[in-house]
């Protein structure tokens, strides 16, 4: 029988209510084989922490520890391999943490303060372009006290910063197997977290097996995970009906989440189902300024006026997302509905003037480039239909173009893109994670974006403010200040869905608050 149960997020997605269904929980002494697959159209392009800011946080969370993470149902950091985390002053300017007691690595080595300085110092020092340094601006020195507390000193107050050290880009590593200078390319893993990686094999598959010395909050409800990785949803959804896999994540097209339920309706013996929660991820377009084309303000001002998001969302994605018209999405305190207030709806004669005030030529040739195995098997549909409303104004022509997602990242990061597609998976769920990553010479999205407003004053003020609930006003600011350039245009805000047998529990509650997959809540029921 099929079940679908539609999870509020309260907040940014933190709190998730529990799936409607029947069943019994594992009992001990319980013979049900807790060995289990899981689908992903999300490959790690990294294995190391130190050069991740993508969806390889989807595999590290499970094999790496970090400082403080967030458990299911938590709305802030709470302590992982730390026993207890803390500011020291009321300025917001040192974080203590201290560690948990016996903590050590999967090679055996001693997981210590020295280890834990380690792994945050080397992100700074090899400083991968587009990678993790670029969360670290506030930091200026980690500092230890004995074997069991690290003390962060921030440059300037820093209320997200908690938030930060719960990503798994700050996973700890250890020192021995992690060169100081350079980044592990060698397909291991070394860390401390609920699984070790048994195995890597890239464009197949990680197995994952419990760790017998972990010692953090994760309660294991499986001995053992292989995550499956699929091109296209289309066949990744073909091996969860042939019960090749037990579940899927990230990637689930329209027409698979559709086609699910229609078949629900139609065979009531159907063994599917599907958590669906309010997703804070987004996809927008960015835009190289220093293309003849893409770095004219006019030239993107009309494409933001003829985009049509309510077409978009509809043609291409069914109703699994819904239209977004600022950087930070529904459901995160500062949300605004800027480029809407700017723009209005689509309107061609309202575009064809804004290039004719600008004395600009019609039709525009313009390159669109996007990522074919990195947000599911709807991203090229998408760009079609982005190519079909831009050409049907007669004053665009476009050409699109695609790479897999390790050389798409590569070539935006080297500026080589006039204009291509994005999507964004919180880091932590607060505005500041919607905004900061964007803008400064470290920007996620491989080109310098400098704006003094936002960065040297916005943002400073907003991290000053512990009530992360209140930083509202800066950050609407700090929105309309990204309409005015359009360097950055908003597209759509989507919705997450986990598919599974109806004998895998835990569906629900496998979604933390950065809307990473932890496998250790999933497990195969004793009965159904």
């Amino acid at each position: 029988m099929f079940y679908r149960a539609s999870l509020q997020a309260a907040a940014a997605i933190a709190s998730l209510s529990l799936l409607a269904g029947c069943g019994l929980l594992p009992g001990d002494g319980s013979e049900v084989d807790q060995k289990l697959a899981v689908g992903t159209t999300s490959e790690p392009s990294t294995l190391d922490p130190a050069a991740a800011w993508d969806g390889s946080w989807e595999l590290m969370r499970n094999v790496f520890q970090t400082l403080v993470s967030f458990p299911t149902g938590s709305t802030k950091p709470e302590p992982d391999a730390a026993q207890e985390c803390r500011f020291t002053d009321r300025t917001s300017t040192a974080y203590r943490c201290k560690l948990r007691k016996g903590l050590k690595f999967s090679n055996g080595d001693k997981l210590d303060a020295e280890a834990v300085k380690y792994s945050i110092d080397r992100i700074s020092e090899i400083g991968v372009k587009g990678g993790p340094v670029g969360m670290l601006g506030s930091l200026d020195r980690v500092e230890t006290k004995g074997d069991d507390v690290v003390i962060f000193n921030l440059k300037k107050p820093d209320a997200t910063f908690p938030f930060v050290l719960a990503t798994p880009a700050m996973s700890l590593v250890a020192p021995s197997a992690y060169s100081e200078h350079k980044i592990r390319d060698d397909g291991g893993v070394t860390g401390s977290g609920p699984y070790l990686l048994d195995s890597y094999k890239q464009g197949d598959r990680s197995e994952l097996v419990k760790n017998p010395d972990y010692k953090g909050f994760a309660d294991r409800k499986n001995d053992a995970v292989t995550i499956r990785y699929f091109k296209e949803s289309g066949a990744m959804v073909d091996a969860l009906k042939k019960n090749r896999i037990d579940a899927t994540y990230r990637g689930l097209s329209a027409e698979d989440v559709v086609s699910i339920e229609d078949s629900s309706d139609s065979d009531k013996d159907s063994d599917l189902q599907v958590v669906e929660s309010t997703g804070a991820d987004i996809r927008f377009l960015v835009f190289n300024p220093d293309d003849p084309a893409a770095g004219k303000p006019a030239v993107r001002r009309a494409i933001a006026q003829l985009i049509d998001r309510d077409a978009l969302v509809s043609k291409v994605y069914k109703g699994t997302s819904e239209p977004l018209y600022s950087m930070v999405p529904k459901g995160i305190a500062g949300h605004a509905t800027s480029f809407f207030d700017t723009f209005g709806n689509p309107s061609k004669d309202k575009a064809r003037q804004i290039l004719a005030d600008a004395h600009i030529t019609t039709p525009v040739a313009m390159t669109f480039w996007y990522t074919t195995d990195r947000y599911g098997s709807s991203t090229a549909p998408e760009f079609d239909e982005l190519k079909r409303q831009l050409e049907t104004s007669g004053l665009f022509r476009i050409t699109l173009k695609h790479r897999p997602w390790k050389t798409f990242q590569e070539g935006f990061n080297k500026g080589e893109y006039p204009v291509f597609g994005r999507g964004w998976f919180p880091d932590f769920p607060d505005p500041d994670n919607f905004i900061a990553p964007f803008v400064g010479k470290n920007s996620v999205t491989g080109m310098p974006y400098v704006k003094d407003e936002i960065t040297k004053q916005l943002l400073p003020l907003s991290r000053k403010e512990s009530n992360r609930g209140a930083v509202g006003k800066e950050f609407e600011r700090a929105q309309k200040i990204l309409v005015d350039d359009v360097r950055l245009l908003p597209l759509w805000q989507g919705k997450l869905y986990v598919a599974a047998g109806d004998d895998i529990g835990g569906g629900e509650r496998a979604l933390d608050p950065q809307t990473v997959m932890q496998m250790w809540e999933l497990y195969r029921k004793a009965s159904w």
